[in-house]
């Protein structure tokens, strides 16, 4: 069975679930404001782990900065660190790479990004892709800029700078208008912290208050770990700057209709975060109930593929009155990174992560939810485990839609041919996976679970649902100009 038979074979110790880009977070008006970014980016961290990093300024000893590889609590916990982070303003960002350089990170591509202009210095957090970075930064070497990292982030920077607006905020409006794609951005100048949300507000962005000071950050999850009350999510296409206690809001853009990110819904965000005044959770464990709806079996037993299949599993049992089971445990303790992967070490594949409950699964037709297939890598790997430990059949029901397209907006999406339902029906990917059956979540049974209870409207889609859908709504310019085929008008 080598790679011509199994096209899409990873890496063991990748999940191959997909991957958001980051986690942004920013405070004023708290003192030791580093401490509670550090709180905030820790709850963030399911959004970014290969490294951190924090910016705060003080009147005193003026913008300080540290960036670090792997897990907030692994660094932003020593106080020789955070001594180094004094101030009552501060942002931070959280990172797992999509544009930059792939495989190992440098540490100058890690945000928040610095720059220090004649009017003043002013940091910036980025969560999204810009999809015409590669044409802006090729615009930008040619009139002498000098890029320091590989990250699509840094043009906002140099954008910046060349932008002749008198202050920093008008300046970031001038950088912004110029870009096309995604972007939730947090910036900081000495007096003023500032957030803005593209015009379809694809990734998230809330505001909330703690005392006399306020809070940006990428999800409500993070402001409940300081305790902070949310005010109210930004809105898609507006910047809000915060200074002397005050938020005052302005609309940069030319207004468009908002185009929220269903995959956040689906699997980015904590499943404890509220996202357009819904429960997450609430959501995922309806996608369970509308599955059980689309796509009943007789089974035995409902197991979720933990943590994320876990609430529409929940769903599906509830719905399908088939008994819910954890018929798998996860390791919580696993990192990304193990133990350098020897053959033997390599074969255990997804055993490091996961185990199955013998006991429980051995003998019984078990329906397996899992939030996605992207690649069907890890899919296989589970099949083959749950059918080692003795269960009688395997029925696989998934909570998104066949992932066919690549996302350009911030999320590490493999390129179109590596992703199995680009290249295969869903009845060849119930052969190819091993399972007794296969079924996905109709989009319109997602956009129901999600408080559509039409459906998805096609003239005019309330989420970006280009991964399912290949209805890309910002053209992803970079990518056309190297080749990438959208999809044909039907």
């Amino acid at each position: 069975m080598l790679s011509a038979t199994r096209p899409f074979l990873a890496h063991p110790f990748d999940d191959e679930k997909l991957k958001e880009e980051c986690g942004i977070y920013g405070v004023i008006g708290l003192a030791d404001a580093a401490n509670f970014v550090a709180l905030g980016l820790h709850a963030l961290q399911h959004r970014g782990q290969e490294a951190g990093g924090i910016v705060t300024y003080d009147p005193v000893e003026g913008f300080n900065s540290a960036r670090r590889f792997g897990y907030v609590r692994d660094t932003f916990t020593k106080p020789d660190v955070m001594a180094t982070l004094p101030g009552s303003l501060g942002i931070g960002h959280v990172r797992y790479s999509t544009a930059g350089s792939k495989g190992h990170t440098a540490i100058r591509d890690v945000q928040p990004f610095f720059g220090e202009f004649a009017i003043g210095g002013c940091a910036i957090a980025h969560n999204g892709n810009l999809t015409n970075a590669a044409a802006l930064r090729k615009q930008l070497i040619e009139r002498g800029a000098i890029f320091q990292s590989s990250s699509d982030s840094e043009c906002i920077i140099h954008l910046m700078a060349r932008s002749m607006q008198k202050t920093l905020a008008e300046r970031i409006k001038d950088a912004l208008r110029a870009v096309e794609g995604a972007f939730s951005v947090i910036a900081m100048t000495r007096t003023k912290l500032i957030g803005v949300r593209d015009p379809l507000g694809v990734r998230p962005l809330v505001l909330g208050k703690l005392g006399d000071g306020w809070v940006l950050s990428s999800e409500t999850c993070a402001l409940d770990i300081i305790g902070a009350e949310l005010v109210r999510e930004v809105d898609p296409g507006e910047m809000v700057v915060i200074e002397n206690g005050e938020v005052n809001s302005s609309r940069p853009f030319v207004p468009a209709k908002s185009r929220f990110c269903i995959f956040e819904q689906v699997y980015f965000s904590r499943p404890d975060s509220i996202i357009g005044g819904r429960s997450v959770y609430e959501t995922r464990r309806q996608i369970g109930v509308e599955l059980a709806r689309e796509a009943p079996v007789e089974a035995d037993l409902v197991c979720p593929v933990p943590d994320s299949g876990t609430p529409a599993a929940i769903g599906y049992a509830a719905e399908s009155g088939i008994p819910f089971g954890l018929g798998i445990t996860r390791n919580q303790y696993m990192g990304r990174t193990f133990i350098e992967p020897t053959e033997q070490i390599r074969n255990m594949g997804v055993r490091l992560k996961l185990n199955v409950n013998r006991a429980l699964v051995k003998g019984k037709r078990i329906v397996l939810v899992d939030d996605s297939v992207v690649r069907g890598t890890t899919s296989r790997k589970i099949k083959d485990m749950i059918i080692e430990a003795g269960a009688a059949e395997v029925h696989f029901r998934i909570a998104s839609p066949p992932t066919a397209w690549p996302c350009f907006y911030g999320v590490d999406t493999p390129e179109r041919s590596k992703l199995l339902a680009a290249t295969m029906s869903e009845e060849e990917m119930r052969d190819w996976i091993g399972v007794d059956s296969l079924k996905f979540i109709s989009l319109d049974g997602l956009y129901r679970a999600a408080g559509e209870a039409k459906g998805r409207d096609p003239q005019s889609p309330r989420f970006c649902d280009a991964c399912f859908s290949g209805d890309y709504p910002v053209a992803p310019s970079d990518k056309l100009a190297e080749g990438f085929e959208m999809k044909a008008a039907e």
